[in-house]
């Protein structure tokens, strides 16, 4: 059997950290197993639902190296729901409610103050057709719930392994509401049926949801494909992710600079076995993806450890590949000279314009000592300069003065880049070039 995994948004908001994750392990899995990955947007709520939504969707995966065999709409597919609604309507599996929230909400109390559970106790199958016909009559417009057989609901799951729920804890799922709308379980499922996926990934919190899911399956007479539900994911106290991290979206981190292989190094080691470590490129993460390295304890998102990666992904980039980003960004000027001297110095790729300012200015110099300076300024060699004239500069500088270590290096750094640290001064001085360092050492900005 060939594997067929989704991803399956909602185009009602960005996507953020969470849901990333969910769509690169399905994807990792989909590739690993020569399979095919499904991209569907349940888009069935028309007022939340935004086309430039789904569209912000699809750049920030594409962003991430994820492509996709297939695209749905779910807001395409009502006669698929009418369908499967009117066969499990025909099977007795469906059934209306007429409870109002209001009324839903004291059921539960009233269980619960009876040391019960707030399980749903299908009265509305005790209601006669003329109970039925008055409450309508009185404007209520009934809500179908997906009626659960009280029978053992097992499956094995690629993460969690052996899950067993019993169909009598559960309550019997609404699948329709009032205003006729059918709602995600019933959808997710016809869909999972009818585009032939054989294993849904997603988180952790849609377990119980997956039980009464695969008793649709089977009362669709559909095949039940296998499931993964990963942890969710927890910031580095253990607690649910903290609102920035919690909402922080792709599109906020590529504007921040990030690269997305920092983003999908992270993601894809975070709660496995496997190291987290900087990957250029996705391939080997294809390679070495298998659920089995998957632990059940509640990964931590750290912010710092993306940074971390992120400056090492940067810091390996050969110029070659930076180059049509920095053209991109109006830096065509900058060459492999240039990029080696700085890119050890770079958080993220953009950093590297605040460096190619201070290479060709201006530069408000920072003279911690003007006398000092104006005596290296004297002794500054004349040009062609390459990467020995820094050493051959500064040992005249350092026998005139008889200064030496931070006394010669830091104000000899701060005049000529206006900076206390930054890229070693052998590789930068050539791109300053004699007349702006002059100029710089003389207290000029240049």
């Amino acid at each position: 059997m060939s594997v067929k995994t989704r991803f399956a948004p909602s185009p009602t908001g960005l996507l953020h950290i969470g849901n990333a994750r969910t769509a690169l392990i399905g994807w990792l899995f989909a590739r690993a197993e020569g399979g095919r990955f499904l991209l569907r947007l349940d888009d069935t709520d028309a007022e939340r639902s935004k086309p430039e939504l789904a569209e912000a969707i699809e750049r920030d995966l594409a962003w991430l190296g994820l492509d996709w065999d297939e695209k749905a709409r779910q807001s395409e597919r009502w006669p698929a729901y009418e369908a499967g609604i009117e066969a499990l309507k025909r099977s007795g599996r469906l059934y209306p409610c007429y409870e109002t929230p209001e009324e839903l909400n004291l059921m539960r109390k009233s269980l619960l103050a009876r040391g019960l559970p707030p399980i749903y106790t299908r009265e509305a199958l005790s209601l006669s057709e003329a109970r039925r016909a008055e409450l309508e009559a009185e404007g209520r417009r009934a809500h179908w719930r997906f009626k659960l057989d009280h029978s053992p609901i097992e499956w094995t799951d690629l993460v969690r392994g052996p899950v067993r729920f019993e169909g009598a804890d559960l309550s019997d799922p609404v699948v329709i509401r009032g205003d006729g709308q059918p709602l995600y379980h019933l959808c997710s499922v016809i869909d999972d049926a009818d585009f032939a996926i054989t294993h849904v990934v997603r988180a952790e919190d849609h377990v119980a949801n997956t039980a009464a899911h695969i008793q649709m399956f089977q009362a669709l007479g559909r095949p039940v494909p296998g499931f993964a539900h990963t942890p969710l994911l927890a910031d580095t106290d253990g607690k649910g992710l903290s609102k920035r991290l919690g909402s922080l979206s792709l599109e906020t981190l590529r504007a921040e600079g990030y690269e997305p292989m920092a983003l999908v190094s992270l993601l894809a080691r975070l709660g496995t076995s496997d190291p987290v470590e900087p990957f250029g490129e996705i391939g080997p993460l294809v390679a070495s993806f298998g659920f089995d390295r998957f632990a059940r304890a509640t990964p931590r998102f750290d912010a710092e450890a993306l940074d971390r990666l992120n400056a090492r992904i940067v810091h390996q980039m050969p110029f070659e590949a930076a180059r049509p980003r920095l053209e991109e960004a109006g830096l065509a000027g900058i060459d492999a000279a240039f990029w080696n001297a700085v890119r050890a110095n770079l958080e993220t790729l953009g950093d590297v314009a605040h460096w190619w300012r201070v290479a060709q200015g201006p530069v408000e110099p920072r003279l911690l000592d003007a006398g000092f300076a104006a005596q290296a300024a004297d002794l500054l060699p004349p040009e062609p300069w390459d990467g020995e004239t820094w050493q051959a500069w500064v040992a005249q500088v350092k026998a005139a003065t008889g200064r030496k270590g931070k006394n010669l290096f830091m104000p000899l750094r701060a005049a000529l880049t206006g900076e206390e640290k930054g890229p070693e001064l052998a590789a930068l001085l050539p791109l300053i070039g004699r007349a702006r360092a002059e100029a710089r050492l003389r207290g000029r900005t240049a």
